[in-house]
């Protein structure tokens, strides 16, 4: 019997169990960083959009408007970088642990 409806195109299907892990994280863990240097980062970037706005502040009105785009522009990067830690953190976590075995030892 047929399905009622018709079958999904393969870019749509679900990814078979254990599938791999995504090249931008794979590639990122390979050049050796990992989760808490991206989260580390996303801090300095919060501090760094303060120090840009309270300088936008300081500017004369004229070079204002730039500068404070400029500092909600840095403002945008922190969720990116938090986000990118917790991908690689995930990886890591996978990474380091123990696989199932489907293939048992028999005691002598």
């Amino acid at each position: 019997m047929e399905a009622p409806y018709p079958r999904l195109p393969p870019r749509m299907r679900a990814p078979p169990a254990g599938y791999e892990p995504g090249m931008l994280t794979k590639a990122l863990r390979d050049t050796g960083l990992r989760g808490w240097h991206l989260h580390v980062g996303s801090l300095g970037a919060i501090y760094l959009c303060i120090v840009l706005w309270i300088r936008a502040k300081t500017v004369d009105q004229e070079e204002r408007g730039n500068a404070e785009r400029r500092a909600l522009f840095v403002g945008l990067w922190p969720p990116m970088f938090w986000l990118m830690g917790d991908s690689l953190q995930l990886e890591e976590r996978a990474a380091s642990a123990p696989r199932l075995s489907l293939i048992t030892r028999r005691s002598r």
